[in-house]
């Protein structure tokens, strides 16, 4: 492990957390991720052996714990009490990027964009039966995703799930990201014809309801804010979508 050869707890801390890639693995770990492809899932562009590197350092420094899956093959990561002390820093970290930092066009990977929308499902609301949403980005008309959204765990995949979809979303990597951080509403979208839900009624009523804010949606941006085709100023709302 390099050093800064300093006693600051600043300089310490930064020698095992201020690692590339490394704040994203805890994020994911934070977010509920466990095994190695759900922590890969969120971290696009992260090799295997990077990975393995950045969980081994974590494990070494307390920070993350290996266990045996309980069924099959393979491991379940788990913070320790150590490393879930870090939920403050990784909350003051994003705060900063959120109030400072500009989303630019590089920043939004529609994979991305559909890993986060299912991160903020809140399974109590969603049927106890599975739905399938078929995510159609016209920003990437070549790519398919579709949102699984269960009571276990909602996930996206990139390949057809093998059953019928129940909804077909239309929508832009960019929409998506400004519903997230509620500085367009679900209604402000769908009146815009910057998203579009298809299916059962009764489906397409509740799905906004089942996707909650990002937890940096009440942080008002100081940094150019781009909002596409949304002109109006942003909207700091708390409530639930509409």
């Amino acid at each position: 492990m390099k050093t800064y050869g300093q006693y600051c707890p600043i300089a310490r801390a930064s020698e095992v957390f201020a690692e590339r890639w490394t704040p994203i693995v805890v994020r994911n770990l934070l977010a509920g991720c466990r095994t190695f492809s759900e922590l890969r899932d969120g971290a696009a562009g992260i090799s295997k052996t990077l990975l393995k590197q950045r969980l081994k350092l974590l494990e070494q420094s307390g920070i993350v714990e290996r266990r045996p899956r309980p069924k099959g093959r393979g491991f379940h990561y788990h913070l320790t009490p150590r490393g879930k002390d870090l939920q403050s820093v990784c909350d003051a970290l994003g705060t900063w990027g959120a109030r400072w930092l500009e989303i630019r066009p590089e920043h939004i990977e529609p994979g991305y964009v559909l890993w986060a929308t299912a991160k903020l499902v809140v399974t109590e609301k969603l049927p106890h039966t599975r739905v399938i949403v078929r995510v159609d980005l016209r920003d990437q008309p070549r790519r398919k995703f579709w949102l699984i959204l269960q009571r276990q765990q909602p996930e996206v995949c990139a390949s057809y799930p093998g059953t019928p979809e129940d909804l077909i979303l239309t929508a832009d990597s960019q929409t998506l990201v400004n519903w997230h951080y509620r500085r367009l509403s679900f209604g402000e979208a769908l009146q815009q014809g910057l998203i579009i839900v298809d299916g059962p009624p009764q489906l397409v009523r509740a799905f906004p309801s089942w996707v909650r804010a990002s937890p940096f949606a009440h942080v008002a941006p100081q940094a150019p804010v781009r909002s596409g085709r949304v002109a109006k100023p942003p909207r700091w709302a708390t409530e639930d979508a509409r």
